[in-house]
């Protein structure tokens, strides 16, 4: 075993705590900070309970997921992972969870903006199809081809025979992607209206938010019911043996990024892919090179 000074370790262990660090950081409520003093507000002793369990569930699922990428790439396996659900419900605090400790090589997100002229010209799953997974890869994809069966529809972007013509398809779609191989999870992140609402307020409140408030945000907000039913239709005329839908209870955030992590690592019979041990090898020094300065000009100012 290579021994190593104080010094290094010191230097390991730091790395370490800035990782959880930036952990933290994703966490952090600025409703919760004093702007004047930048210190968290005080909790509850309940709070600072329920705080720790979270963060320690998160910590060791992640680590499980970390076996799961493992095992995806040891097996050559294909994931596809959907994400839907009304804004603000939580799917992407959900995907960061998962994919933050993970290789982008392996584990990747794919979040696809509106069709453009050309494509909406296309099959209408031609341009998801472009990014599914090879052999040991993930896919998450944040929203999905199922955005016709929901803000399309809603919204009066695809016609009554579009329409139509997806739910034909879809089953089928889907239905040939699991005989390739390919194995499809879906998740539907459910929220109140009244969380919804507490939600929204909060972007409209928070400047650091408000990016994420667009005018069909704001126009989904108006027209709850619609998305009430037609996420209804979607869920009764899609659900098959070979793409189930998993309804996530999205209400309270950590609990539903916990029990989502649980349930998708319960979807696949992944085990701890054994690696060779990895040792540093010594670093060759030659006497014909002499470092270079660097230019004081191009150096970046240590402001902090």
């Amino acid at each position: 075993m290579q021994e190593y000074d104080a010094n290094v370790m010191r230097r390991v262990q730091r790395d370490i705590m800035d990782s959880y660090d930036e952990e933290l950081e994703l966490e952090l409520d600025d409703r919760d900070l004093d702007p004047e003093s930048l210190l968290p507000s005080p909790r509850s002793e309940a709070d600072n309970q329920e705080r720790r369990l979270y963060f320690r569930e998160l910590f060791r699922l992640q680590a499980e997921l970390v076996k799961l990428q493992d095992w995806v790439v040891h097996t050559g396996h294909k994931v596809v992972i959907v994400f839907e659900g009304r804004d603000a419900a939580g799917k992407g605090g959900a995907i960061k969870r998962i994919v933050q400790r993970l290789n982008p090589r392996v584990c990747r997100v794919v979040a696809l903006p509106a069709p453009n002229d050309r494509e909406r010209t296309q099959w209408y799953f031609q341009r998801y199809a472009a990014h599914l997974p090879a052999a040991g890869e993930i896919v998450l994809f944040d929203r999905s081809w199922y955005n016709r069966a929901g803000v399309e529809r809603v919204m009066g972007f695809c016609t009554d025979a579009e329409y139509a013509e997806f739910f034909e398809t879809v089953p089928e779609f889907e239905r040939m992607l699991a005989r390739s191989g390919i194995q499809v999870i879906k998740y539907w992140f459910s929220i109140s209206d009244e969380e919804q609402n507490a939600r929204f307020l909060s972007r409209i409140h928070d400047p650091l938010k408000q990016w994420k408030l667009s005018p069909m945000d704001l126009e989904s907000r108006r027209r709850w019911e619609d998305y009430t039913r037609t996420k209804e239709i979607m869920l009764e005329r899609t659900h098959i043996p070979e793409a189930k839908w998993w309804v996530v209870e999205g209400v309270n955030k950590k609990k539903a990024r916990l029990n989502c992590i649980h349930h998708l690592l319960e979807q696949m019979p992944y085990f701890e892919v054994t690696h060779p041990v990895v040792s540093l090898p010594e670093r060759e020094f030659r006497d014909d090179y002499v470092r270079r300065a660097v230019p004081a000009e191009i150096i970046v100012p240590e402001v902090y």
